[in-house]
């Protein structure tokens, strides 16, 4: 089985109607090669953040192509807690 990795989506379009938004989230919610994880969004500005737990970028690209998702950048990050930054300042 591949390694998992997480991913930080960004959509920002501005002509899409909201309630299209909503549709694809109902949707990804069920693709089986690669998890949603949560978004962060602005609605006014038309710009979401998504992150995902996929094995490769391309996945994610398969998925948001087949559903027609446009993206503006798609790219491999970390998590980094608080706490573990107070650790390392000793």
């Amino acid at each position: 089985m591949a390694k998992m990795q997480k991913y930080m989506v960004v959509h920002s379009d501005t002509t899409i109607p909201w309630e299209k938004v909503e549709e694809n989230w109902a949707k990804l919610t069920n693709v089986g090669n690669a998890i949603w994880v949560r978004t962060y969004f602005n609605k006014e500005k038309g710009v979401r953040y998504c992150l995902w737990i996929a094995p490769d970028e391309t996945v994610l690209k398969t998925i948001f192509s087949n559903l027609d998702i446009s993206w503006e950048s798609l790219i491999e990050v970390e998590k980094k807690d608080p706490d573990l930054w107070d650790q390392k300042k000793g």
